[in-house]
């Protein structure tokens, strides 16, 4: 998406024109299609976390470890392929619904590696969690 939207409203990958046009002033046909995609992203994130996990808890857990990895994948594979963001203060759109969220790149990098690091700590407490129940309901 940041590619051909940066390309869209005049912004090549390492420049900012004085003529860039902003965000919302993009046609609305081009509009509709990125929300849609990104419908589409969170309906693929959503199907991987149902499929994925049995109790909803894990679901809701691996429906965030899967968008932060995904989320942290896409910033890498930009810089690595487009040298885009420049740095981590570059400004970026990080969702289109339901308004457009814009922040600084650091920010999404910050709170997806956040989330990358609750989940796993989450998963490795939890299994030893219930096997210290179990033993003490053994014991009883």
């Amino acid at each position: 998406m940041v590619v051909y939207l940066r390309a869209a409203i005049g912004l090549a990958p390492g420049g900012a024109p004085e003529d860039a046009l902003p965000l919302l002033d993009l046609a609305q046909p081009l509009l509709g299609i990125e929300v849609l995609r990104e419908a589409a992203t969170i309906a693929m994130l959503v199907s991987v976390a149902l499929l994925g996990a049995r109790r909803a808890r894990e679901r809701w857990a691996m429906l965030l470890y899967v968008f932060a990895v995904w989320d942290l994948a896409y910033y890498a594979g930009l810089w690595g392929t487009i040298g885009w963001p420049p740095s981590l203060l570059a400004d970026d759109v990080l969702f289109l619904i339901p308004v457009p969220w814009i922040s600084d790149v650091w920010y999404a990098v910050l709170v997806s590696s956040l989330s990358v690091l609750a989940v796993v700590t989450a998963s490795r407490i939890g299994p030893r969690d219930r096997a210290s129940s179990q033993a003490r309901r053994m014991d009883a």
